[in-house]
């Protein structure tokens, strides 16, 4: 169980950087290379910055819980 745990949390770590880096600054940012800065000056938000928002959202709350769900596993 512990090993299960552990490779998801890992994993959903290594996405969550991902896609935290994959959001734009200020001045652009990895999202300009995959489209999420073509509209953004005229239309705001872009579908793509939403639903980039949306699957950092769940990685977060999955690292939440594995993070958790480690600490009670460890703990005994």
């Amino acid at each position: 169980m512990v090993v299960v745990v552990l490779v998801l949390h890992v994993i959903v770590s290594l996405t969550l950087i991902f896609l935290v880096l994959l959001h734009s600054g200020r001045g652009g940012g990895l999202s300009d290379m995959f489209g999420g800065g073509l509209g953004a000056t005229a239309a705001g938000s872009t579908v793509v910055e939403k639903n980039l928002d949306r699957l950092t959202i769940i990685a977060g709350l999955i690292f939440t819980f594995t993070s958790i769900t480690l600490a009670l596993i460890l703990d005994k």
